[in-house]
């Protein structure tokens, strides 16, 4: 199964903050990254604006729509009523829901849907009214992916950073196991599966052995990372032969 490369092009965003200046560009990267390949944008808008602002979400809007038909418009945040209006304007083609707290420094736990269901249920009924995919962000855990099919959720995204930390076969073994066992869970739920958080070039090809029905990945960090070695357009080509393209 061909597993899409979603750019999140938040670390861009973060780099053009540190100064009162338009560089570098969201929207400039997020064409390269999409010239080179790469099947989708990915932003993470949060509150405080401190990497991708509302007005990003809009010119990104505007270019995906005008210049890249086709091309998945993903935007990530937690359900607030803020967020929700949003992506209402946006209109992307998914919204993954994720359960983060204004102050965090980035994601670090999936949902407890069975405990958050009077917040994911009416949040996810009025994208999906709109036309809108859902993912929902989770654990490495096999018993949630049915709850998140009864909330209404289309896809869930696997919260990849404990497997990102391991750097041993040891330390990878159990990661991959119960990254497996709930991906199972998923597809068994009739759910896709995406996946997200510190994935790498390295650590990307064993995830998309052990997961061939990954739908999608969204990779963010490490590929800006990369990209100031050898620039966007090889970073996005080196991401897509470590998923087997």
């Amino acid at each position: 199964m061909k597993t899409h490369l979603s750019v999140n092009v938040n670390a861009v965003a973060q780099l053009r903050n540190r100064r009162d200046l338009p560089w570098p560009s969201v929207t400039g990267i997020s064409r390269l990254v999409l010239e080179a390949g790469a099947d989708g944008i990915t932003v993470h808008p949060r509150p405080d604006e401190r990497h991708v602002r509302r007005t990003d979400v809009f010119e990104l809007e505007a270019m995906l729509r005008g210049d890249f038909p086709g091309i998945e418009y993903n935007i990530e945040g937690y359900p607030s009523a803020d967020f929700l209006d949003l992506v209402e304007q946006a209109k992307p083609d998914q919204v993954t829901f994720v359960p983060d707290s204004p102050e965090q420094a980035t994601s670090d736990h999936g949902w407890d849907v069975a405990a958050n269901r009077a917040i994911l249920i009416p949040a996810v009924d009025r994208m999906k009214a709109l036309g809108i995919r859902v993912s929902l962000f989770i654990d490495e855990d096999p018993a949630v992916p049915p709850l998140a099919r009864e909330v209404g959720a289309d896809r869930v995204e696997l919260y990849t950073a404990p497997y990102g930390g391991a750097f041993t076969p040891e330390a990878i073994r159990p990661h991959i196991e119960a990254l497996t066992k709930t991906a199972d869970a998923a597809l068994s739920a009739g759910l896709a599966v995406n996946a997200g958080h510190d994935l790498t070039m390295q650590n990307l090809p064993g995830l998309k052995a052990a997961i061939p029905d990954l739908a999608e990945v969204s990779i963010g960090h490490a590929l800006t990372a990369d990209a100031l070695l050898v620039g966007f357009p090889a970073a996005v080509k080196g991401y897509l032969a470590a998923l087997g393209r």
